[in-house]
């Protein structure tokens, strides 16, 4: 899939880190996407089991500092908790923030396929709307 062709990810060729790329029609959708990407660079979730379900509000702010502040989470629950989102749904608060929905598993119940991030670079980082959708594009500190 392509931007602007519903919803999708994709990582693509960044020197020494990872850099990846999602869309969707809206801005929750993208950063559900973006999660998804995220996940995928370094771990094969294919049968990973249930899971537990978890939620979490992400505070009003701007755009760009919403969709970091999700993936931030995603390191910090790994480093933290050694769990990962294997499924993730995202709604908008009526405070302007976010509400994150995950069914989390242990990365013991994945296989590991690729280096775990370490942070979400600020530098070339993109996310916004577009005359087809959101799309947002992020590198991955490895």
């Amino acid at each position: 899939m392509r931007p602007g062709s519903g919803r999708g990810r994709r990582s693509v060729a960044h020197t020494a880190d990872v850099r990846i790329e999602a869309w969707a029609p809206d801005r929750e959708g993208c950063v559900a996407e973006a999660v998804a990407a995220m996940v995928e660079t370094f771990a094969d979730t294919t049968g990973a089991g249930p899971g537990v379900e978890a939620e979490f509000d992400v505070p009003a702010g701007d755009d760009a500092d919403l969709l970091v502040g999700v993936l931030d989470e995603v390191i910090f629950r790994l480093e933290t908790a050694g769990t990962l989102p294997v499924t993730t749904r995202v709604s908008a608060t009526g405070s302007g923030g976010l509400r994150v929905r995950w069914r989390l598993v242990d990365t013991g119940a994945v296989e590991l396929v690729g280096a775990v991030p370490k942070a979400v670079a600020l530098q070339e980082l993109r996310f916004g709307p577009g005359p087809r959708g959101w799309s947002c594009a992020v590198t991955l500190d490895v």
